[in-house]
């Protein structure tokens, strides 16, 4: 198999996509922060002593899809179209849920703009409950769904996740 962001000589270079159509591209990305009962309980309760926890992840995970190019060295930067955003608290088993769909008209894929907004996001969320408590786990993260390009639409299937897709 050959590594697309290698060249001949097997160094690192960003992959040209010149050559290839625009098409509608979609990602979705999925990931939780596991809390602490504490940081759980302040979550319930609207936040801890930074405030509204909900509101800075949706910030947080937009600017983590903008930022994607900033963070991923040969990611290209992107027009993105639309950012959605789901958040979702499950008590029993303390995990705190966020869902990043990007949808752009381009020539290469926004998987890498979901993942990194779902991270941004959640690393914001560990970040105004930490006043709390630091016992929280970061992840798993993970690609459900990327549409358009060479591929289609290829689907990974995640049954812990709120979400099917």
């Amino acid at each position: 198999m050959k590594l697309t962001h290698m060249d001949a000589e097997g160094r690192p270079t960003m992959v040209d996509v010149s050559a290839k159509g625009v098409s509608r591209r979609r990602a979705v990305a999925v990931g939780c922060l596991e809390l602490c009962p504490a940081c759980g309980e302040a979550l319930e309760k609207g936040g801890g002593p930074k405030g509204d926890p909900w509101s800075v992840v949706r910030i947080a995970a937009v600017g983590g899809v903008k930022r994607t190019s900033d963070l991923i060295p040969l990611a290209h930067p992107l027009v993105v179209d639309a950012v959605n955003l789901a958040h979702h608290w499950e008590p029993k088993t303390g995990r705190a849920w966020l869902r990043v769909e990007v949808s752009i008209e381009g020539r290469t894929g926004v998987e890498m703009e979901a993942l990194a907004g779902v991270s941004a996001g959640l690393l914001a969320l560990y970040d105004m409950l930490k006043a709390v408590s630091h016992e929280m786990s970061l992840g798993p993260v993970r690609l459900l769904r990327k549409e358009g390009g060479r591929r289609g639409t290829v689907s990974w299937p995640w049954p812990d996740s709120p979400w099917s897709d």
